[in-house]
């Protein structure tokens, strides 16, 4: 299973990344970072406009949800069945937005491990026939920040709190919008909680790791926003013409 994983994912995610170094980054080991990032989010943009999607479709089925626990208040298997019935009639996999992130799961995972790589000999070894090893690796960024170096040394602290940033941002973006008269639920609450304490986390996570970690963090959640943006307005426009399709037919 490790070799199946370094074959397909780990291995050619390194080759891609040193061979952008070498052409389009110009040697810059920054900007390798994030095209590589830039990449792969493109790549799993499919994946992740569905989970967009299946995240939408979840909140506005939330009032119906609330209303259907109330009217079996007391009765958690009358609950669980009214849910599993509005699902079904609303065509929503409750667990498909789960199934999406464990799918992404192993390229994260070897993005996160090639960020946080010391590129020694043996990391090199990894390459392709075609791919040619820096003679040395060019690890300044901005020529302010040394990737190597750890989050919280020096200029690297300035990708840290960006990073920070992104995350709160991104969170808050996923949040969805509050109606006027309406009271939280619970799980509402704890997400609206989790927008304030996420970017402590992140900086906590990040404070151990190499500033390249931070800047790949950084570009991820920057990435990430912009595709969430471009979704939303996406699926706001088609409810939109849905809705003016149903007035003219009405």
């Amino acid at each position: 299973m490790i070799e199946l994983y370094n074959n397909l994912i780990h291995e050619p995610l390194l080759n891609i990344l040193i061979l952008f170094y070498n052409t389009v980054a110009f040697q810059n080991f920054g900007l390798a970072i994030i095209l590589l990032t830039i990449f792969i989010r493109i790549i799993l943009y499919p994946l992740f406009q569905k989970n967009v999607r299946h995240q939408n479709e979840m909140q506005k089925l939330q009032p119906k949800i609330r209303k259907a626990q109330e009217v079996h208040k007391g009765n958690r298997e009358k609950q669980a069945q009214a849910t599993m019935e509005l699902y079904k009639e609303h065509n929503v996999k409750p667990f498909s937005g789960i199934l999406i992130l464990l799918v992404q799961m192993p390229v994260i995972i070897a993005l996160f491990q090639i960020a946080r790589s010391s590129f020694t000999p043996e990391t090199f070894a990894e390459l392709y026939s075609f791919v040619k090893a820096p003679v040395d690796l060019n690890t300044s960024f901005l020529g302010l920040i040394n990737l190597k170096e750890s989050s919280i040394v020096g200029n690297n602290f300035i990708v840290l709190i960006l990073a920070a940033l992104a995350q709160y941002f991104q969170a808050k973006l996923s949040l969805p919008p509050q109606k006027p008269g309406h009271e939280a639920t619970k799980a509402e609450k704890i997400g609206r909680q989790m927008v304030f304490i996420t970017p402590g986390f992140t900086i906590i996570v990040l404070a151990g790791l190499p500033a390249t970690v931070a800047l790949y963090w950084l570009t991820t959640s920057l990435v990430t926003i912009i595709q969430q943006k471009v979704i939303s307005k996406k699926i706001n426009r088609e409810h939109g013409e849905l809705g003016n399709i149903r007035e003219k037919n009405n």
